[in-house]
């Protein structure tokens, strides 16, 4: 339920944040606010992972069985479905917007898009791992330090792609809208960002006194 709702405000206020016309500035700020409160919402319940890629980066590195990623993957999915579904509600006139699910810049090709996505995720899971979850870390900046990462990930690469870096955030607006072109880009890039971040500070920056 925790990964359910955290996900769902997070496509319902970044996606909306679109809709309503902001700019790439309030666009960032609202992705990174809403993660950020999400975080400290969520993170003694579910570990507020809030996002597909998270939760894959989790399991590469043991720290989620199998069974519990796939329920977790589910719960977000189906949290940021809802919040597609709301949003086709609230904004019936913005076709044009595709319900503010994620594209790539004109004459970006599939492969750019792809590294791109990667690279940020990269930075977002690594902070993850840095600030949430080494125990060597200085408690209760986290979430401040991940909604942070979201936000200039989303100044830098959102007209590029629309710094998705979450495959829930692009499936929500994607499967109210219809509008599933280079959906593939959403999963695949945030996935590999996520798992080599992830091996990355596990297996080099991490210690037996972080885990």
């Amino acid at each position: 339920m925790a990964e359910a709702i955290a996900t769902f405000s997070l496509v319902f206020i970044g996606a909306g944040s679109i809709l309503a016309g902001n700019d790439i500035i309030g666009v960032a700020l609202a992705h990174g606010l809403v993660l950020m409160c999400m975080v400290y919402a969520t993170a003694h319940v579910s570990g507020a992972h809030i996002n597909p890629a998270v939760t894959v980066g989790m399991l590469v590195t043991k720290k989620i069985g199998s069974s519990k990623a796939a329920l977790y993957i589910i719960s977000q999915l189906v949290g940021a479905a809802v919040a597609g579904f709301f949003l086709a509600a609230i904004f019936p006139s913005a076709p044009a917007l595709n319900l503010g699910t994620p594209a790539l810049a004109s004459g970006l090709p599939v492969a750019s898009g792809i590294l791109v996505e990667a690279v940020l995720t990269f930075f977002l899971i690594f902070t993850i791992f840095g600030v949430a979850v080494d125990k060597r870390a200085p408690a209760g900046f986290y979430g401040l330090a991940i909604g942070l990462v979201l936000t200039f990930d989303i100044l830098a690469g959102g007209t590029l792609t629309g710094a998705a870096m979450n495959p829930a955030r692009a499936f929500g607006p994607a499967l109210a809208s219809g509008f599933w072109e280079n959906q593939v880009v959403y999963w695949i890039g945030p996935i590999i960002g996520a798992i080599v971040a992830a091996l990355a500070y596990d297996r080099v920056l991490s210690s037996k006194e972080s885990q």
